[in-house]
């Protein structure tokens, strides 16, 4: 049986516990028990990770290429090594089926494999000038970087805040999400283990418009990172704005799927169904609004509703378990409200609505179809296990939906017409577009959102990018 570790902030390396500090109490959302005592930091907790971080840029920024690879790679070989200790506390504190933790696990250790590599690749150029001048463009590390991640991904999260500032040569202070911190600070202690200088990465966690406000005001932190609400993206931004500090902001989203015609419902269903109930439906870039030709909509509709209603709902730990209870009791109020109030407004539901059990915060996949626009859960990104399936007749019908919200992070698309998923790449307003896949994301490629879901971008060159600073410079 796996065990949940004591929980500790992270500064210089040195590990911060509970003594003479606020906690915050962690709970299994699968049993409602309290694991653990979370130590939230204080004012000077915070300015120490401050000093510790504008030191360990001074240290890491001066690296060379092959030390942050190495450091990265050895962390990426850690990470797999202790892959079953990570997913089981992933599990614990949030909730997620184990099998899909240690994905989790897997996708976090390329991303740093990836970054191993990127070290290498920071280039600048040179301009042409007469004999006698010189000018070069270089690109520098922006400096220390303050991360804030959330609960969703409690592995993959923390290593994306990571990763990307370690291979440019910036050094970080991280929050991770408080609901799940004990995945965040594992994720940290393989890159220290692997090597890296204490000085270079920190963790802490507390009360978040505390720790953010006094992080973001502080002169040391010259960037920010954020994944969360588009609601608190937007007050960090202009936080951000008062001393004009580089963001780079992953929001919410409302994954329109368009379904045509010619497409295979049942090839659609195999893939669709566990995308939408993974992770509890705790995903940006979930599956929501299920947009399908008139001609298919009665069947898809009634097969999805039965696949919905076999879904395996269970504690994350338990081999048999396909779906997970939502991370947050506050998250199953929310979803059960949802739910009742597009019910209400005249959608039908096929399946699901409800609590599962009466103890752990459990929510039976939801299936629910001919949702009027004016109901929330059509407007307002759900988080949760609910499939919305509504019909359309023409292709400017289905866009015009896909677009009609201000998110724009991922989208997907179900065709066998090849000029048909040309326009459709073009045409959906959304930063990562699956055409007959939902394999959107990836080490090497960028993870970034449009509108109101975003700027900037993670993984990829782009993300290293998003850590850089470009500079020119000329000699006589």
């Amino acid at each position: 049986m796996a065990t949940y570790p004591e929980l500790c902030m992270i500064i210089n390396g040195e590990k911060v516990g509970v003594e003479h500090r606020r906690t915050q109490a962690i709970v299994n959302p699968a049993t409602e028990e309290v694991i653990g005592q979370l130590p939230l930091a204080d004012s000077a907790d915070l300015d120490r990770a401050l000093a510790t971080a504008k030191k360990g840029f001074q240290i890491w920024r001066d690296s060379t290429p092959a030390m942050r690879s190495r450091v990265l790679l050895d962390a990426a070989r850690l990470m797999e090594e202790r892959g079953d200790e990570l997913a089981a506390i992933a599990s614990m504190e949030m909730g997620k089926p184990f099998a899909e933790a240690r994905i989790e696990v897997h996708m976090n250790a390329g991303l740093f494999e990836f970054y191993a590599g990127e070290c290498h690749r920071i280039y600048g150029r040179s301009l042409v000038r007469p004999r006698g001048q010189r000018s070069t463009v270089v690109k520098v590390p922006v400096g220390p970087v303050a991360a804030f991640s959330p609960w969703n991904f409690p592995i993959g999260n923390p290593g994306r805040k990571l990763g990307a500032p370690i291979a440019a040569g910036c050094s970080v202070i991280m929050k991770s999400a408080e609901e799940a911190p004990a995945s965040g600070v594992a994720v940290l202690q393989c890159l220290l283990d692997a090597g890296l200088p204490p000085e270079v990465a920190q963790a802490v966690y507390g009360v978040p418009d505390e720790v953010s406000r006094h992080l973001v005001a502080s002169p040391i932190i010259k960037k920010l990172s954020f994944t969360g609400s588009t609601v608190v993206g937007k007050h960090l931004v202009k936080l951000c704005a008062e001393d004009m500090k580089r963001t780079t902001m992953e929001l919410g989203g409302h994954g329109p799927v368009l379904v045509f015609e010619d497409a295979d419902i049942n090839h659609v269903l195999d893939v669709m169904v566990p995308h939408k109930f993974r992770n509890s439906g705790q995903v940006c870039v979930s599956s929501t609004r299920f947009l399908v030709h008139e001609s298919l909509h009665e069947a898809f509709v009634a097969e999805f509703a039965k696949r919905a209603a076999a879904w395996r709902v269970g504690n994350g730990l338990d081999p048999n378990t396909q779906m997970g209870p939502m991370a947050h009791e506050r998250g199953l109020q929310n979803i059960t409200r949802l739910v009742n109030d597009a019910v209400s407004h005249g959608a039908k539901l096929h399946t699901g609505g409800h609590r599962v059990g009466d103890r752990g915060w459990f929510f039976a996949p939801t299936v629910l179809s001919n949702v009027p626009l004016g109901s929330e859960i059509m407007n307002t990104e759900p988080f949760g296990p609910v499939a919305l399936i509504n019909s359309f007749s023409t292709y400017e019908e289905a866009i015009e939906e896909a677009n009609r919200l201000p998110y724009g992070l991922a989208a997907y698309a179900w065709t066998n017409d090849n000029k048909r998923k040309q326009n459709l790449g073009i045409d959906i307003e959304a930063g990562m577009v699956g055409l007959n896949t939902v394999m959107i994301a990836g080490p090497d490629s960028p993870f970034c959102g449009l509108k109101w879901s975003g700027h900037g971008a993670e993984s990829g060159p782009e993300g290293l990018e998003a850590c850089l600073v470009t500079k020119s410079i000329h000699e006589i």
